[in-house]
């Protein structure tokens, strides 16, 4: 093999490797929980206004979104039953919350492996004008299948200027590797009031 044979072999290599890269190259893609682009699996509660809907996900997966006495839980499965099995269903935060409509869906190939939602957390020592509780804003990071669905991070989204981008990392550091029920959520970059909030037992 001549020298110019090797340098377009090595190349070659290189192009392939790049490519192997790109395919595996971790990205982000978006749905939305907002009820208009959900099915309503009941009619609300006459008594409290709880409600449950599921909504369309990615790569087969749906968001299972459940509200009780103002505070909610969401969770991922392949049907709202399995969805409603998983530990992320069992995790209510104390304070009233909420999650917001947009999903951010972290992916290797194509595959997701955890997404990240913002949450409201109440602050009944923080009342507005009206003196209703102030809520403090939370980025939360939940793993997906295989295995199971659950809390991975939070990251205080007041007290992180690149609140996002450290939910991004949390995710794509953490949630593969992450054991549900074994390992502890971690708080990534500076703690502040939602996490404080929504840590307290």
């Amino acid at each position: 093999m001549n020298h110019i044979t090797r340098i377009g072999l090595a190349a070659l290599m290189i192009c392939i490797g790049l490519n192997r890269a790109d395919a595996q190259s971790v990205g982000s893609t978006y749905t939305s929980t907002a009820p208009k682009n959900c099915r309503q699996i009941s009619k609300p509660s006459e008594l409290d206004g709880s409600t449950t809907r599921a909504c369309s996900g990615k790569d087969g997966l749906l968001v299972l979104i459940a509200e009780d006495d103002l505070r909610e839980i969401v969770s991922v499965g392949r049907n709202r039953k399995e969805a409603a099995a998983e530990p992320a269903a069992k995790v209510w935060f104390p304070p009233f919350n909420s999650s917001e409509t947009t999903v951010e869906w972290r992916a290797v190939g194509g595959k997701p492996f955890a997404i990240i939602q913002r949450w409201h957390i109440a602050d009944s020592t923080d009342p507005d004008k009206q003196g209703r509780p102030t809520t403090k804003a939370m980025l939360v990071v939940t793993r997906l299948p295989p295995g199971p669905v659950c809390h991975v991070a939070y990251v205080d989204a007041v007290a992180n200027p690149t609140a996002n981008e450290l939910a991004r990392k949390a995710a794509d550091d953490f949630a593969r590797g992450f054991t549900c029920g074994k390992d502890e959520v971690k708080v990534v970059g500076a703690r502040g009031r939602a996490v404080e909030l929504a840590t307290m037992r």
